[in-house]
């Protein structure tokens, strides 16, 4: 029997949380997502919507719902005063009320990297491709673009139940069979910053920053020949999924991505039928019932969408990763195999190679003056060239050298260029080592590593006429070693979970041409008045959508896949070494990366389409990992929406997620050095299903490591039929290490034609 709400209690509660604010300092409202436990509606409401606002009117008369949420969660998000947010929280039928979380940004030649140029290879052509639909929440979208063309594209799925949003510049007619539905979500957003100016920006889906266009087209554009950014990249641009259809949810604007704005577009999404989620977007870490996402994500999955998010942009820093829910795929970004080189010659002789993809008029052959910011400006900061910190006096007429940092690569070239400089070195200091992203510069410009940076320099401040010139050197293909590790990357450990190993896995984020908005120029500034129909740029914003494509792909040709056991495919069959056997390097170190750094690896496609064994997880496992989590039943029903207790005699153990890498936390022993010599046993379950033909699998985990012995039982697997289940465990023994150590393995099962892997990370503390 539902429960009848005291409602004039809460109306005398109200009125006297409005006398505490009669008198007192102005308090500035903020936005709040509120999480109702529905089961306890009252049977005076007819419907959930008259429940939510007669809650948030017993807290605020004058509030106002911003969203109702019916999918991913159950609830409603307002504008509050924090008493008041206070009262609702002390609410028997409120379980959370959580303040809003604002979000950002995580900001070709990719198909036949990834061995995706012949569809065939991965996809026989059949209508189940033009079946899937991947829904991108991101910036929005430019429609009527070659990107979104649908010649020989079928009617729209019977299962899409979304709509195309009419706004400004943006009609009914900018969807098609393509772009199959856009909506635009911005009441977090004009409740923070007020009505959107849409002289500045469009109140509609359309996409006046790039992003959303760029990761859309990455994950399912449709192919178009001849594509290139200013003549750089040239040749086809495809999405990963390039017959699938695409839904674009509008939530990000100027001031950034709001958590309840963000809500409400996974609440549509899912009701709208998609069945891939892309987002790449990203804020803070918190517990899962604490993190929207993580939520909402948990509600798409359970309705067996695969929901992919970026790892971040914070690498190479330890621990700095976003999105690591275990039913999330969190992608990291590697590089292509492609580079855009440009030169720079010195007076003495010496050259240096850096990139740029600048395009306009190209300096002189003859060397000029070449100085360090720092000596043309009057400014203690000089050396990074922000804005109106250089002496037109000293810099006119020369290159000049700007440390990466502080501003944005491309507006150091304006700087330059204001003060009447001719063109730029970017040298990159010790905090982005050797990496190298290329940029459409608006005057001549080479980005360096590190240490030509510091030769550059060095050559500079010590010859008495130091001399330069810049030469671009198009496009280069076949670069060795590819890919590596982006230094921007976010890696782990998983500081929520440490027993779930994140990134799940790495894929192309450096230097992506993807299509592009006609709204702003490839570098996003005011002043860049060029527009293009095409833009190279990176982040794992780029390489999320590679894997949301991947997975659409999957998604077509297996169609009973559960989310699960789609990543699962995508991570065992990932490469973690170059074809010398040599593992993937990281730019940021230039050594060896570890699973930290790329999870299981580099996705590989056409391996994952028949992977032979998968480790599938349903929504049981999940709760039993939350249980593992020692959640309580209010807790658990955040996450989920489900009602569900933990059994109170079973056990639960984060080790027997059935995920497809094993991250193994260890204590350090107390005593000198460690407790060097103590040793320590943690027992790990797996299930595996063959999605292929009946075999035999053998287990082998080569290398062992000193530290830990590392025991498989049994040590092969019968499987005679398809989608039969078996099941292993693996102990680890573990000598303890001091507190900082880590150590990596990894595992593979075999039948000799496939080959599962899963990687091994171990870290003491």
């Amino acid at each position: 029997m539902k429960m009848r709400a005291p409602k004039f209690g809460l109306q005398v509660m109200a009125a006297l949380l409005c006398l505490c604010y009669t008198y007192g300092e102005a308090e500035v409202k903020r936005t709040y997502i509120i999480h109702m436990d529905k089961p306890k509606m009252p049977d005076s409401f007819s419907d959930h919507l008259q429940w939510y606002d007669s809650t948030l009117k017993s807290a605020s008369e004058s509030a106002d719902m911003l969203y109702s949420y019916d999918n991913v969660i159950r609830g409603f998000s307002a504008r509050l005063m924090s008493q008041e947010a206070k009262f609702l929280e002390e609410q028997p039928e409120i379980l959370s009320v959580l303040p809003e979380m604002i979000y950002e940004l995580h900001t070709t030649r990719t198909p036949e990297f990834l061995g995706l140029e012949k569809s065939e290879a991965v996809l026989p052509e059949t209508t189940m491709a033009s079946e899937v639909i991947v829904g991108v929440l991101d910036s929005g979208v430019w429609p009527g673009i070659k990107s979104f063309d649908d010649t020989g594209l079928g009617p729209i799925p019977s299962t899409w139940k979304g709509h195309c949003e009419v706004g400004k510049n943006f009609s009914s007619s900018s969807c098609n069979r393509k772009l199959i539905g856009a909506r635009s979500f911005s009441k977090g957003y004009e409740a923070t910053y007020g009505p959107i100016d849409e002289i500045v920006e469009s109140k509609s889906p359309l996409d006046d920053d790039g992003h959303g266009t760029h990761t859309s087209t990455t994950a399912a554009g449709s192919a178009v020949p001849d594509a290139s950014l200013f003549g750089y990249a040239i040749g086809v641009a495809r999405g990963m999924a390039n017959r699938a259809r695409v839904a674009v949810y509008k939530v990000c604007w100027l001031g950034g991505c709001f958590g309840s704005d963000i809500v409400a577009a996974m609440d549509k999404a899912v009701a709208d039928g998609v069945n891939v989620l892309s987002m790449s977007i990203g804020g803070g870490l918190s517990d899962y019932y604490r993190d929207p996402v993580a939520m909402g994500a948990f509600t798409a999955m359970s309705q067996g969408i695969f929901v992919s998010c970026s790892a971040g942009n914070n690498g190479p820093s330890s621990g700095s990763l976003s999105n690591v829910a275990p039913w999330i795929t969190t992608v990291g970004a590697g590089t292509l195999d492609r580079d855009f080189p440009a030169y720079v010659s010195l007076g003495d002789g010496r050259n240096y190679s850096g990139v740029s993809l600048y395009s306009g008029e190209k300096l002189s052959d003859l060397l000029v003056p070449l100085a360090y910011a720092a000596n043309v400006s009057n400014a203690t900061t000089g050396y990074l060239c922000m804005t109106d910190s250089l002496v037109p006096e000293k810099a006119a007429g020369k290159i000049v050298i700007c440390d990466r940092g502080g501003s944005t690569r491309v507006q150091k070239g304006l700087v330059v260029k204001d003060a009447g400089g001719l063109g730029m070195v970017l040298a990159n200091t010790e905090e982005y080592g050797e990496e190298l992203v290329a940029d459409p510069h608006l005057l001549p410009t080479a980005a360096v590593g590190q240490r030509s940076g510091d030769a550059i320099k060095k050559y500079a401040l010590s010859d008495p006429k130091p001399m330069a010139k810049i030469i671009s050197g198009g496009t280069k293909l076949g670069v060795e070693p590819s890919p590596v590790v982006a230094a921007f990357s976010s890696r782990g450990p998983n500081v929520v979970t440490p027993e779930v190993l994140k990134p799940d896995l790495i894929a192309p984020g450096v230097n992506i041409l993807a299509a592009w908005t006609g709204a702003v120029g490839p570098t996003g500034q005011t002043r860049d008045t060029r527009r293009v129909g095409f833009n190279i740029i990176s982040g794992t914003s780029m390489s999320c959508p590679h894997i949301s494509g991947v997975a659409a792909l999957l998604k077509a040709a297996h169609q009973d896949w559960s989310p699960a056991a789609i990543r699962s495919a995508l991570m065992t069959t990932a490469y973690s070494t170059y074809k010398n056997g040599g593992t993937i390097l990281d730019v940021a170190t230039e050594q060896p990366a570890t699973p930290f750094d790329y999870g299981a690896g580099h996705v590989n496609p056409v391996a994952a389409l028949d992977p032979g064994l998968v480790y599938d997880a349903s929504v049981d496992d999940y709760l039993g990992f939350l249980c593992a989590l020692n959640y309580s039943a209010t807790q658990i029903k955040l996450v989920t929406n489900k009602e569900f207790t933990c059994g109170s005699s079973k056990r639960y153990s984060l080790g027997d997620l059935n995920y497809p890498s094993f991250s193994v936390p260890l204590e350090t022993a107390s005593g000198i050095g460690g407790g060097v010599g103590v040793k320590r046993s943690v027992k790990y379950t797996r299930t595996l299903t063959n999605v292929g033909t009946p075999a035999t699998y053998k287990v082998s985990v080569p290398p062992q490591i000193p530290s830990v012995k590392i025991l498989v039982e049994p040590e092969s697997l019968i499987f005679s039929k398809q989608y039969e289940k078996k099941g292993y465990t693996v102990t680890f023994t573990a000598t303890s290490m001091p507190s900082g150590v880590t150590s990596f393995a990894h595992l593979e099962w075999s039948d000799g034609k496939h080959v599962v892997r899963s990687p091994i990370a171990f870290s003491w503390t």
